[in-house]
């Protein structure tokens, strides 16, 4: 019997971003110049720091589960014209943050570890590595893979986040014109055809919705099209793939799931698969905090 093991990954290196307390179904952030609440509703403990510092937000998002309306509410003082949009940056990359219908801001700091895999794999590879990003949002992890010298398609079914992601390259000036495809599309109708023209990458990284529309009104739920996407994954995959990572937000047993799942859409290739938990440091208690379940299969 293969015996598998919870990993955590989580960076110590974010300047421009902060959690700074959870607590009674909420966290605290600080992104940038602004502070925000959020809903987090796995946070089933009392908050550590002052209501009065929880109460200095520049801005809150409702969730519809307690009974207020749904979405932000931002502070009399900054209003919502001030938090359009603004610049954020790690290890160098520049990105653009703002509040979004969804509760998020146009990336999820928990993922920053991945970044910095991704771009520590592919410096490594010592060859050219083409790299895919499905599911791809506002492609900070596609800069990361640029800047490593990758060839980049960036896929996403929603034209307005690709414009944020084409948005997010212009800012940084060194990779502007480096080589990433942005393609708006249906994931797996891409992938298909992808596999009719013969076209291989290297390198995967996917975090698949729990639910949503495709550009032509195609119905994606996680539950149901989980196997084929993974079996779509494989079958665009080069002879010598690198890694490939999947991360949800939806699914909500555990990372051994995942890493069940990638470990045999990998197994041709070798067991070399980590399972576990995103995770960010929470700067009132000094501790980890599980965001997101994620598995990743890597060449050795």
């Amino acid at each position: 019997m293969t015996k598998k093991e919870i990993s955590i990954f989580y960076s110590k290196d974010w300047e421009d971003y902060e959690l700074l307390d959870t607590g009674e179904g909420e966290k605290l952030e600080k992104f940038g110049q602004y502070v925000f609440v959020r809903p987090y509703e796995d946070a089933v403990w009392p908050k550590n720091i002052s209501n009065k510092e929880w109460e200095k937000a520049d801005g809150k998002f409702w969730s519809s589960k307690v009974g207020a309306k749904a979405g932000w509410k931002m502070a009399s003082e900054r209003g919502e014209s001030s938090l359009k949009k603004w610049e954020m940056e790690y290890k160098g990359i520049k990105f653009l943050a703002s509040p979004t219908p969804f509760r998020h801001l146009g990336f999820f700091p928990e993922q920053a570890s991945h970044w910095d895999f991704i771009e520590e794999k592919i410096k490594n590879a010592k060859r050219p590595i083409k790299f895919l990003n499905l599911f791809g949002y506002t492609g900070v992890a596609s800069l990361f893979a640029l800047r490593a010298g990758a060839e980049v398609t960036h896929v996403d079914a929603s034209k307005q986040t690709l414009n944020w992601a084409k948005e997010n390259q212009k800012l940084n000036a060194e990779l502007a014109d480096a080589p990433m495809r942005v393609i708006e599309d249906d994931v797996l109708k891409f992938l298909e055809r992808e596999e009719k023209r013969g076209n291989k990458y290297d390198a995967v990284i996917m975090d698949p919705p729990k639910f949503g529309r495709g550009p032509k009104g195609e119905i994606w739920k996680i539950e149901e099209m989980l196997p084929k996407l993974l079996s779509q994954v494989k079958k665009v995959l080069s002879d010598k793939p690198l890694f490939v990572i999947l991360t949800s937000y939806a699914i909500d047993s555990s990372s051994l799931s995942l890493g069940y799942a990638l470990s045999e859409t990998m197994k041709d290739f070798g067991e070399n698969v980590k399972q576990g938990e995103l995770c960010v440091l929470e700067k009132s208690q000094n501790r980890l905090i599980s965001l997101a379940n994620t598995a990743v299969w890597s060449r050795n």
